[in-house]
């Protein structure tokens, strides 16, 4: 709650810093003919002229009561925008995360475990590659190969499914190569632990050391930067949905900074951090479940208990460790 809070104070001010307001974006063009009083009466009719601070309670006690009041460049309520551009935006962002967490995990593990060295070291730097590409780049290069040069993919009257195609790809890079990097980086540091060594020693070989030992270990971190990277999804939408003029969250976003609609960009706002903390939240939630060392009392790590007058102290072993 003070996540949102915050989120939506400094957005709300922020937005009322700029230079003038949806009203005059809207109304005071010249080829509208409205005179200054016509555009006082506008924002008269619509609050604008009221006190920062007497349109920041009012604009809290509407979200509060699931009123997100109107969308000053169309008119429309703006839960409806909302509720129509919403599901694109989903789908594309929880497809776009499925295939960044396949790119990773491709990456980060031929990078560790990959035939030849030579193999290892160029994904090794795939994913600094990945990281420096900018979104809107991405996503020309894709059309400008598979669109117009290859032909496999149809710009003009494309299915729902082939529409989807590159816009996830040019999504999910960005995404898949920070998760690669730490990725690679926890498994570089499970395999110098002991237990590895040990049940290296016991005859284990390399897909069950990996999959068994290694990978579950190497987890919680990738799996902590994968709820943190859900958070660019939404600005990365906002540069692919426009690029593939695709009808979702990030266009209508794109949309309302242009018309100054400062109702929709709140909304959106406010969603973003909802879906942001809520993840996050889930998040924390697994950590127990996948490490059970995290359901262990802290109080029961360093104490000693009696078993037939024997002192055994309560040790956590790492994940598939031999006991």
């Amino acid at each position: 709650m003070l996540v949102l809070a915050l989120a939506y104070t400094g957005a709300y001010l922020l937005l009322a810093a700029l230079p003038g307001d949806a009203v005059i974006a809207r109304y005071a063009s010249p080829d509208l003919g409205l005179t200054d009083a016509q555009i006082q009466a506008i924002r008269e009719a619509l609050g604008a002229d009221q006190p920062l601070i007497v349109q920041y309670m009012k604009s809290i006690a509407g979200f509060l009561s699931g009123d997100f009041g109107y969308s000053v460049a169309s008119g429309a309520a703006v839960s409806d925008l909302i509720a129509t551009a919403l599901p694109a935006t989903l789908l594309l962002a929880v497809l776009g995360l499925a295939l960044a967490v396949v790119l990773a995990v491709t990456i980060a593990f031929t990078a560790t475990y990959g035939r030849g060295t030579w193999l290892r070291r160029l994904f090794r730097g795939i994913p600094p590659v990945f990281v420096s590409l900018p979104v809107f780049w991405i996503g020309i290069i894709l059309i400008q190969i598979f669109s117009f040069r290859l032909g496999l993919v149809p710009v003009i009257g494309a299915s729902p499914a082939q529409a989807l195609i590159l816009p996830v790809i040019t999504l999910s890079i960005p995404i898949a190569a920070p998760l690669a990097q730490v990725l690679m980086r926890s498994i570089d540091e499970v395999r110098e632990q002991p237990f590895v060594t040990v049940v290296r020693a016991r005859g284990a070989g390399t897909s069950w050391l990996l999959w068994r030992n290694v990978a579950r270990n190497a987890l919680l971190p990738t799996l902590t930067m994968a709820g943190l990277l859900f958070g660019e999804l939404v600005g990365g939408a906002v540069v692919t949905e426009t690029v593939f003029a695709r009808p979702g969250i990030g266009q209508l976003t794109a949309q309302a900074v242009a018309n100054r609609d400062t109702p929709v960009l709140l909304a959106v706002v406010v969603i973003s951090t909802v879906a942001f903390v809520t993840i996050n939240l889930v998040v924390d939630l697994l950590y127990p479940v996948l490490d059970p060392r995290l359901r262990t009392p802290r109080t029961g790590r360093d104490k000693s208990r009696d078993s037939g007058g024997d002192k055994k102290t309560v040790r956590a072993d790492p994940i598939g460790a031999p006991a």
